[in-house]
């Protein structure tokens, strides 16, 4: 038998999770898992629900609740379950989140193909080869920022890639990039209390005496790092922390908070609730 995801988003009525179960329930199709959740703030229904399938085929079932959307006025999307999303990284020279993200395909933690890894710099090409990943060095270059994203685009198209992260990338995408691909690029950032940006951030936050660091993973959108949040990891710190012990205890933030993200994001647990997202863990 072959195991689907099914996610459902639409105003909040009564009828929504009977209509859900009993689609499957009548195509001889066991439920495995099953989350929803109503937000009273926006009145707004989510549902996502695993399971595998009877006598029913992918394209019966994607009928189905094609029509359950409609008649909710929601978006119902159906995933194979086995299917996995082809990602596509970006870095600069940073090396700790992409590493770790290669390492977790390699490894099955992490239930993705990593099809490519773009960078602004020539540095990682070893380390990405190493791990049998085509590397494509893409300098950004003064005025030539648009035709270097377009060919990140060519590239996004020519590998299928469902899912653009951002591992380190420390170039600002543009509007319009970000726009041909709304809800499939993720960035992962630093995020202290209180917030310190531009150069050294490590070094300001030892100077302010900080004393909790973290990371923030979000889908990316035109409003600079202010895009849905995905996921946030924090550690705690203290007066024996000197910089190179918080860029060590930032970098493994990071690498957490980025990888639950993603597979999280893989396996379609989060939706997006307008400025914010719905995970179900």
């Amino acid at each position: 038998m072959s195991e689907y995801v099914v996610t459902l988003s639409c105003p909040d009525r009564p009828g929504i999770v009977a209509a859900v179960s009993g689609l499957l329930a009548g195509r001889d199709c066991n439920i495995l898992e099953s989350q929803q959740f109503g937000d009273r703030d926006t009145g707004t229904f989510f549902l996502r629900v695993q399971f595998s399938s009877g006598s029913a085929g992918e394209d019966e079932l994607r009928a189905a609740f094609a029509g359950v959307g409609a008649e909710f006025g929601g978006e119902c999307r159906l995933y194979p379950a086995a299917a996995r999303e082809r990602v596509l990284i970006m870095v600069s020279r940073d090396d700790h989140c992409l590493n770790d993200l290669l390492y977790r395909q390699r490894s099955g933690l992490l239930d993705v193909d990593i099809v490519a890894v773009v960078s602004n710099h020539p540095d990682l090409r070893p380390l990405t080869q190493s791990y049998g990943v085509d590397y494509h060095h893409l300098p950004v270059t003064k005025g030539a920022k648009a035709a270097q994203e377009a060919e990140v685009l060519t590239l996004v198209e020519h590998y299928g890639a469902d899912l653009v992260v951002l591992a380190r990338y420390m170039q600002i995408l543009s509007d319009d990039f970000c726009s041909k691909l709304p809800g499939r690029i993720i960035n992962i950032h630093h995020s202290f209390l209180p917030s310190f940006k531009g150069a050294r951030p490590y070094h300001q936050a030892h100077t302010r005496g900080v004393k909790l660091i973290g990371a923030t993973a979000h889908y990316v959108t035109a409003d600079l790092d202010e895009g849905p949040i995905i996921e946030q990891e924090v550690a705690r710190v203290d007066h024996s922390h000197g910089p190179d012990a918080l860029v060590a205890v930032g970098r493994d933030v990071e690498r957490l908070a980025l990888a639950r993200a993603v597979r999280w994001h893989a396996e379609h647990r989060v939706l997006l609730n307008g400025a914010r997202t719905v995970v179900f863990r």
